[in-house]
């Protein structure tokens, strides 16, 4: 029966464009079409007198759980002499936002949501497409395939899994240990807190000695803190490598 409705969806369907766009990035021919036209409808496209749910948040949500377990797993396999710091890290450099909007972009995610979206794209509807394309192959096909879908199509193709192990991006920390070699107190003050896609976003300035060096704004207090620690590493002109002890 499956196999009936995959060839309905593939070849007769009204939205077989969809199903054909969708097979290269799935790696398989989806029988449920209305939950993956869901996965790329953005709750801007709801009215705000509707109570019913027309977007991917929830999607959103299962996917992130699901693909925090599949990373975490896939960590937990490749590295068996990895402590649970390194695994941490490893796990949060890819399933982060800024990694999910990424790979959403390489993906080509953003022809899918401009199809089902009348508003203007945003860097981390790409990553919360992608969350919520893993939370539709889950609810589809169980969590073996989604497993195989996330470390095939999506681990393999889109992340240097070996460039990770060397990049460290807090730059919080990074920040804190220049500044306390040279005698120097750093903080953080939220100065605006706004509405943006009907979500909190948060501006955070970073201060050296009480001067404000950098800023930035992002729907997490703790990203935007890390985003305006990178930016003062570059206008100080820090080169954190340097600092490292022989």
């Amino acid at each position: 029966m499956r196999f009936l409705f995959k060839l309905y969806n593939r070849h007769f369907s009204k939205h077989k464009n969809l199903v054909n766009k969708l097979r290269p990035l799935l790696g398989f021919t989806p029988v449920n079409i209305s939950l993956f036209k869901l996965a790329f409808s953005h709750k801007s496209n709801n009215s705000e007198k509707s109570y019913a749910i027309r977007n991917n948040e929830r999607l959103e949500y299962l996917g992130d759980a699901v693909l925090g377990t599949i990373v975490a797993e896939y960590l937990f396999k490749k590295y068996p002499s990895g402590n649970e710091g390194f695994l941490t890290k490893m796990r949060s450099k890819i399933v982060r936002r800024k990694s999910l909007n990424d790979i959403g972009d390489k993906m080509g995610l953003d022809m899918l949501l401009s199809e089902f979206n009348t508003t203007k794209l945003s860097k981390s509807m790409l990553g919360n497409a992608v969350e919520a394309l893993v939370g539709a192959v889950y609810m589809e096909k169980g969590y073996n395939a989604t497993k195989k879908f996330v470390i095939q199509r999506i681990l393999r193709n889109y992340i240097d899994i070996h460039q990770l192990e060397e990049l460290d991006e807090n730059y919080k920390s990074q920040l804190l240990e220049y500044c306390q070699k040279n005698g120097q107190n750093v903080g953080y003050k939220v100065v605006a807190r706004y509405k943006f896609e009907k979500r909190d976003r948060f501006k955070v300035a970073v201060l050296i000695d009480g001067v404000q060096i950098a800023y930035a704004d992002d729907f997490n207090k703790k990203s935007a803190e890390q985003t305006a620690s990178s930016r003062a590493i570059n206008q100080l002109g820090i080169n954190v490598s340097e600092e490292e002890p022989a």
